[in-house]
Formats: C-alpha cells, structure tokens, sequence
C-alpha cells in the first residue's frame, strides 16, 4: 500500500474541515450561502486552470467526446454544489465535528454499496462482517461524537 496515498487521504480530511470553516465565515461576510458557494467554486476553478496550464500534457478532448458523455456522469459537479452550499448552511448550526461525523457515516455506507453493488464503474467488492463491523463502529462513533 502507498503510504503517500494514505497520507493525502488524510489531508483531504483535514483540509475538507477548515474548508467547512472558510466557507462559513464566507458566508458570514457575504451574507449569502449561494453567493458564498459560487466564491468558492470560483476560487477553486481559477486554482484548477492554473494547475491544468502548467501540468497538463495531454490534447484537450474534441467537442464530439464532450457531447458524447452521459448525462449522468455530470452530477459530479451537482453533487460538489450540494456538499459546499448544505456545508456552509449548517455546519454553524451543528459544528464541525458533528458535520464531519455525520460526512463520514455517509460516505462510508455509500461506499460499502458502491463497492458491494459495482456501482459507476467500480470494481465489486462483496460487503462482508468486516465491513459491516467497521460500519457500525462508525456509527457508534458519531453517537458518541454528536452526544456533546
């Protein structure tokens, strides 16, 4: 197993935590989620362009192949918006670390049945005691956590 892989695994986590933060006090200076969710996406889009200037080595696909994809495989974006806008509308509500624990549990089952169905191209991966153990430690973590 890559060790630097893991690594960044765990800096999207702690990363994805000051981003909920950044985006509330944005939403605070704003005083507009949605505003506040554009902002975002913007600044990430400009940091995206940059990176695709300078580190891209490939051709830029034809117009044909853009049209060519399925309609479904677009809602990566839709569900980006998703995660930004309820972010910024309820992490002051409920916290961070509720936010984050509640992130987790979701992602986590999805995931099970993303690997145990094959879903979206994944390879299968049959959901089993382990897995199911692992998920109900999450679980019981985030009682424990949104318990304050």
């Amino acid at each position: 197993m890559n060790y630097f892989f893991l690594l960044l695994a765990f800096l999207i986590g702690v990363t994805n935590t000051f981003q909920s933060g950044v985006n509330s006090q944005l939403r605070l200076a704003t005083q507009n989620p949605i505003l506040s969710s554009i902002l975002s996406f913007a600044t990430g889009l400009c940091v995206l362009l940059v990176c695709y200037l300078l580190f891209n080595k490939d051709a830029i696909p034809s117009f044909e192949t853009f049209r060519s994809i399925s309609w479904w495989k677009w809602l990566g974006g839709v569900f980006g918006a998703f995660y930004v806008l309820t972010v910024i509308l309820i992490v002051k509500e409920i916290g961070p670390a509720n936010l984050l624990c509640l992130i987790i549990a979701g992602q986590l089952v999805a995931g099970v049945l993303i690997d145990h169905f094959g879903w979206v191209g994944f390879a299968v991966h049959p959901m089993n005691i382990w897995r199911i153990f692992g998920i109900g430690l999450i679980i019981v973590g985030g009682v424990l956590v949104l318990k304050n």
